[in-house]
């Protein structure tokens, strides 16, 4: 890939991605792997004026010798240092650059049942951290090919091809290339977003219902003072960002625990670095109460029971069928990618910042509304070229919201 589109993307991450102002501090999450590209993206912060970078590296293979090796009384303890770096960043408050380019199957072989301990151990250690930060900084997640993940999208192409192919669908997603403007471009999609969220919530849905020939039918109900949104956001001082480069997703969280029906699953889900494959979920009363996979049960099991919000609906999604990154063709094995392809919904924790006015109101009151709270938030994909999506006014009204997959409104 040419070093001119890569430097190109590098600043596109920084500067439309988390906007990175004059002054700010830069944390980046990025695998070994993509050390070039990472040089990129810290120079690009450097250059829109980020007083300090930062970059907290990590490996899959290491990762697997951690979990091979250390007891499980070590990993599952956040040492006195890591709480002291996560109380400084909730002082600093830097922006976030998390550049993903993992091994779908990275992590397979690893011990599920220890994999769950140690992450249940350190969240309930670190989610203060997360919330003390909710809504304050800038953030952003793009995506970087690496070998390994290249091969699992493109496995009859050799190697170095695999790796171009990627990187070439993943400039497209995020509107990079020589004769545009990508700046022009962001402007230009995160109007359309605008436009549409005005629609939807103009109606103030009690419900909507999905339907697919597949097997789902799946009934759930909205909080009132929820709103729908898409594209970029602002931080509570008023900073604008992108949170996912790419992004075609309109989303809103749904009232905690309203939630009736069955919902089945259109790709597969990578979570914690393995494949879960053909599944479906039921809810009742609001929670996931019956599952099953094809590939990836027990850790399907583990996911829904991480906690007690972990069974619940913490987002729903609405992507048509007919959406750029669908019409590559391209199973990216990645969440990132696939869940801007397709509908979809997320099992734990909802957005705060979704509740109209939400600076007003304190993380427990919001909770009270109706967002759900968890540990994870974990988004998989149920769009289907026949789905429809409808909903409903508290006075009965039914809108058609997606015919055959596609928009309607």
């Amino acid at each position: 890939m040419k070093k001119s589109l890569l430097k190109k993307y590098a600043d596109a991450i920084v500067t439309i991605g988390a906007n990175v102002q004059k002054g700010q501090h830069v944390k980046i999450n990025a695998s070994v792997e993509v050390a070039d590209f990472v040089k990129l993206v810290v120079e690009a912060s450097y250059k829109a004026g980020a007083k300090k970078v930062h970059v907290d590296w990590k490996s899959d293979d290491i990762t697997k010798l951690h979990y091979r090796y250390q007891p499980l009384s070590v990993m599952s303890k956040v040492p006195h240092w890591q709480e002291e770096k996560l109380a400084e960043e909730v002082e600093v408050i830097p922006c976030r650059i998390v550049l993903l380019s993992d091994d779908p199957d990275g992590l397979k072989g690893v011990n599920i049942e220890k994999m769950q301990k140690v992450q249940q151990a350190q969240s309930a250690v670190t989610k203060k951290y997360r919330d003390a930060l909710d809504c304050k900084q800038q953030w952003t997640i793009a995506a970087v090919p690496s070998k390994a993940w290249a091969k699992k999208v493109f496995p009859h192409l050799r190697t170095s091809a695999a790796v171009e192919a990627l990187w070439e669908a993943i400039l497209k997603t995020v509107y990079v290339s020589e004769d545009k403007n990508v700046h022009d471009e962001w402007n230009r999609h995160n109007k359309s977003f605008a436009e549409k969220c005005a629609i939807l919530n103009n109606y103030r849905f009690d419900r909507i219902e999905y339907k697919s020939k597949n097997g789902t039918d799946l009934k759930v109900w909205l909080i009132p003072d929820a709103k729908w949104e898409g594209g970029g956001e602002y931080t509570l001082s008023g900073q604008y960002f992108n949170p996912n480069m790419p992004t075609e997703e309109i989303f809103t969280s749904p009232m905690k625990g309203k939630a009736e029906g069955t919902v089945v699953a259109t790709k597969p889900l990578c979570y914690r670095g393995q494949l879960i494959e053909n599944f479906k979920i039921e809810f009742k009363d609001g929670k996931a109460v019956a599952w099953s996979a094809e590939r990836g049960e027990e850790l399907l099991t583990k996911m829904l029971t991480f906690d007690e919000g972990a069974s619940m609906l913490g987002e729903l999604a609405l992507i048509p069928y007919d959406s750029p990154i669908n019409n590559l063709g391209i199973l990216f094995y990645e969440t990132l990618f696939d869940e801007n392809a397709s509908c979809h919904i997320a099992m734990g924790s909802g957005f705060t910042n979704l509740i109209e006015d939400y600076d007003k109101y304190t993380l427990d009151e919001i909770h009270e509304k109706g967002i759900n709270d968890s540990m994870i938030h974990v988004d998989f994909m149920i769009g289907s070229d026949d789905m429809s999506i409808r909903g409903y006014t508290k006075d009965g009204e039914c809108i058609d919201i997606f015919r055959n997959g596609n928009w309607s409104i």
